[in-house]
């Protein structure tokens, strides 16, 4: 899989995004027509519209046939506008948490070295927390520091009880253990949720973690979000990182769902991918999955942010996924949009994650 070539992807094919809200004389037209051609049952606890469950008893449970989703374009999954319903439910709730209690959740972010990217990923952190009442703290440390300085952040943060999530940016330079600098950060402030203790909770029946890594959270939110039923589906994960695929995987197996995992030494992986209801992709390739691999009425959720040059641009590149939208958009019947898809739900789900945090550490329900 990794030494095949994957060539830029036209465009043109256009997709439509569902919006959230509508009208109020319209507000369920959007998501009705949705449940409507991937014929899904609004199965979720946490609907997309809640006015919408009586309609539960009157729609199919099974995929969009292979007609309606050749007919018209993919039904766009807007990260953007769910994550920002998220956040004003965050919001609300730390809102109450300050007024019974007079605690306020705190985030501390650890940057070390002066890599463009993580510096703008930390800002946007920041500034979402801002953005929803929660307190962020900083320490920002030269790439030359010592392993030590950073173990000695770390230790602050976990002993300080105004600070109930704590996240170390990666990647670390290398010459740093960032086995050992993660380990180091109390399970219970996990946030990230890559701490070995939450993994193997998740890993295991009838365990629950304390935390679920962010991205893979994000990915199940919005299926549920959109109520797109997951148990007993196919689900292929693309790509085996501990950050997204592993725990995407052990996700979609919590929901009832067959699970297969592609990766870079799966023999004929189009033939796997090709059989799947829901496909979650996190390999880094842009392009890769085509629409001659997507089954008609499949869900795609497409991690992948993958730069490739673009002469028309400014910056002279723009952002792809790992799928190639133009071609699997006349054939999914749902499929994310990158940017705007995934990755506004990373940052919401980390603010969710510190939210719980401090409710469990003050038990506040």
């Amino acid at each position: 899989m990794a030494s095949m070539i994957f060539s830029d992807c036209s465009s043109s094919a256009t997709a439509r995004l569902l919006p959230l809200r509508c009208h109020k004389l319209h507000r369920s037209c959007s998501v009705l027509s949705f449940c409507r051609r991937v014929s899904l049952p609004l199965t979720s606890t946490r609907p997309l519209l809640p006015s919408l469950s009586s309609l539960q008893a009157h729609v199919s449970s099974t995929f969009v046939s292979a007609k309606m989703a050749t007919e018209s374009s993919a039904i766009v999954i807007d990260g953007k506008s769910v994550a920002k319903q998220i956040r004003e439910e965050i919001a609300v709730e730390i809102a109450r948490m300050r007024e019974a209690t007079g605690i306020v959740p705190g985030l501390a972010v650890i940057l070390v070295g002066d890599r463009k990217d993580s510096a703008t990923y930390v800002r946007n952190k920041k500034k979402a927390c801002d953005g929803v009442g929660i307190n962020s703290f900083e320490v920002n440390l030269p790439g030359d520091t010592t392993e030590q300085e950073v173990l000695n952040s770390i230790t602050k943060f976990n002993e300080d009880p105004s600070v109930h999530g704590i996240l170390v940016q990666l990647p670390l330079p290398k010459h740093m253990n960032e086995e050992k600098i993660l380990n180091a950060v109390g399970i219970e402030k996990d946030v990230d949720g890559f701490h070995p203790l939450n993994i193997g909770r998740l890993a295991m029946r009838g365990r629950e973690p304390l935390f679920v890594p962010c991205t893979p959270k994000g990915c199940i939110e919005l299926l549920h979000r959109y109520g797109i039923q997951i148990k007993g589906k196919k689900a292929v994960v693309i790509g085996r990182s501990n950050i997204v695929g592993m725990p995407a995987a052990l996700l979609l197996q919590r929901e009832d769902a067959t699970v297969t995992i592609v990766h870079s030494r799966t023999n004929n992986p189009e033939d796997i991918i090709r059989d799947a209801d829901i496909i979650i992709s996190a390999v880094g390739q842009a392009n890769m999955v085509r629409g001659s691999w997507i089954k008609p009425g499949a869900v795609i959720i497409d991690v992948g942010i993958n730069p490739v040059e673009d002469p028309e641009s400014p910056r002279g590149y723009r952002l792809v996924g790992d799928v190639c939208y133009e071609e699997v958009v006349k054939v999914a019947s749902a499929v994310t949009p990158v940017p705007g898809g995934v990755g506004p739900m990373t940052i919401a789900m980390l603010l969710s994650n510190t939210l719980s945090s401090a409710k469990r550490m003050h038990n506040f329900n």
